[in-house]
């Protein structure tokens, strides 16, 4: 059975509250609270790179991260115009999440209806994943929103391809890339809509505008012609059709290549140090895939079948925003069963599209029962949305008081006192919390033979013989992940027993995630 058929999506300046709409929303629920939970480990992680000089930043992607050097390399010139508080480390972040609602409405209006871009666009605004990634210094909203962007551009190159329009994408891509490797599987749903475009002669289904009001489907052989003609703005010229096509979206991808490929094979070179926490994905993690990318069981839920009515009823058209979810999933699933790479919010750029097949669906009664719908999303993900606003750990029930620790020592702390972490290796970064909160009124780091900086690294070197680095030190701050009611005892090696040697416990102050405790000689 056809859908019903929706106005054709307004062009010019009478479209803005579509995509206008969306996008104001999504950044007033992003940036409400944005700077209430502490930095969590990967923002440590984000915070340490930013804010080192940019040689010390090409080292430090010769040695991990490479895959996120590009954006640290954003965020360093950032933090240097607007510093490294909570809020202006996400800032960019909730920008980009407010683009990315923006353009998926403009998306949306594009491919379905006005109706359907705009309650795509409300619908992304309410999720907890969009707040959730909208408040987290990490790539991950910067690629949703090129995501969407580089697919938008897509569409409109395919219907009059001009250089200009095919540059813009090259450039999307590229970006794209480079924010976020494992986001460049959506061009595996570019590469199907382009093949059957250059198959057909004419934009594939899928890409197609929307029926006229009349219910009559855009001629494929109108020409773009000038004011006054009658011919639709997004009628396909005759000189994009078929091989060529084809012939110009390849063309596109090259620059994106020649970037990408070196932070590929370095990224990869870093596969095992990187992603050791990574399991093989298993059968089970498909089924709590739209949980885990909505950040909320229910919510995810009702995306989710949202979104399969919103196919059921496009029948052909769903295939772009279709192929945009489904085939980044499959690929990333077929690639996690052989090498370590499932992370659920690596796809988290596949909402959008998810979201644009749920505002089809929507889209398909009237406006206030469907407003009433996002409502009642938005009502559901309430208590996910107040607790990633008092951590951004998983799950939240564990957070890492990272500036509780900063305080015990900074209220307790005398001059000569030393400060020791265990494990140094921990990826919670208990050192980097530190210095986060308390920069240059930390106590001496006393083992650090060489920092991160120095080592080009994430963590830092302590030295060999810890009992002679400790000589001369009365006073000692330990650090220790988890809850422990013995720190001293926790501590292995050399360094746990040069401590135990020489120092005793005078108290100890458990805090969420982690224990400090004070060790007198």
């Amino acid at each position: 059975m056809t859908p019903p058929a929706e106005p054709t999506p307004p062009h010019g300046r009478r479209d803005w509250p579509v995509w206008a709409t969306p996008g104001l929303l999504t950044l007033v629920v992003t940036l409400a609270g944005i700077g209430h939970a502490q930095p969590w480990r990967d923002e440590l992680a984000t915070w340490s790179a930013a804010t080192r000089p940019v040689p010390d930043l090409v080292r430090l992607a010769g040695t991990i991260d490479a895959a996120t050097g590009p954006y640290y390399l954003l965020m360093h010139g950032w933090t240097a115009l607007f510093g490294t508080s909570p809020t202006a480390l996400r800032l960019p972040s909730a920008l980009a999440m407010a683009g990315a609602a923006a353009l998926t409405a403009r998306l949306g209006a594009r491919l379905v209806g006005a109706r359907a871009g705009l309650l795509a666009g409300l619908l992304l605004a309410v999720l907890p994943a969009t707040s959730r990634y909208g408040q987290e210094a990490r790539p991950y909203a910067p690629a949703t929103l090129l995501a969407v962007l580089a697919t938008l551009l897509l569409v409109g190159a395919l219907h009059r391809p001009a250089r200009g329009r095919w540059a813009g994408y090259a450039v999307a891509v590229a970006a794209l890339g480079l924010l976020h490797l494992i986001a460049l599987t959506l061009l595996a749903a570019h590469a199907l809509v382009v093949v059957l475009a250059a198959v057909r002669g004419r934009p594939a289904a899928g890409v197609e505008p929307p029926p006229d009001p009349a219910g009559r489907a855009p001629d494929p052989r109108a020409r773009e012609a000038g004011p006054g003609t009658g011919a639709r703005e997004d009628a396909p010229r005759a000189g994009g059709r078929g091989i060529g096509l084809l012939w110009r979206w390849l063309v596109a991808l090259p620059p994106a290549a020649v970037l990408v490929v070196p932070l590929v094979l370095v990224a990869g070179s870093q596969r095992g140090r990187q992603l050791d926490w990574v399991r093989l994905v298993r059968v089970d993690d498909l089924a709590a895939l739209p949980g885990a990318l909505a950040q909320s069981g229910v919510v995810g839920g009702v995306l989710a079948g949202l979104a399969a009515l919103g196919a059921a009823r496009l029948g052909r058209r769903a295939l772009l925003p279709g192929a945009a979810v489904v085939l980044p999933v499959l690929l990333l699933f077929a690639a996690g069963t052989a090498v370590p790479l499932w992370v659920t919010r690596y796809l988290i750029f596949t909402v959008p599209f998810a979201c644009l097949l749920a505002g089809a669906a929507l889209a398909g009664v009237r406006l206030v029962p469907a407003l009433a719908v996002v409502t009642l999303a938005g009502l559901l993900g309430l208590p996910d949305q107040a607790a990633l606003r008092r951590t951004h750990e998983w799950p939240r029930t564990a957070p890492v008081d990272y500036a509780g620790v900063a305080r015990i020592v900074a209220d307790g702390q005398r001059p000569g006192d030393a400060v020791v972490y265990s494990p140094r290796d921990s990826w919670l970064f208990p050192d980097l919390g530190l210095a986060y909160h308390l920069g240059a009124r930390r106590p001496r780091d006393v083992l650090v033979v060489r920092d991160q900086r120095q080592r080009a690294d994430l963590w830092a070197a302590e030295c060999d013989r810890p009992a002679e680095c400790l000589a001369g030190v009365d006073r000692v701050w330990l650090v220790v992940t988890g809850r422990r009611a013995d720190p001293l005892a926790a501590v292995p090696g050399a360094k746990g027993d040069a401590l135990r040697d020489a120092f005793t416990v005078r108290q100890v102050w458990p805090r969420p995630g982690l224990t400090v405790a004070l060790l007198t000689r």
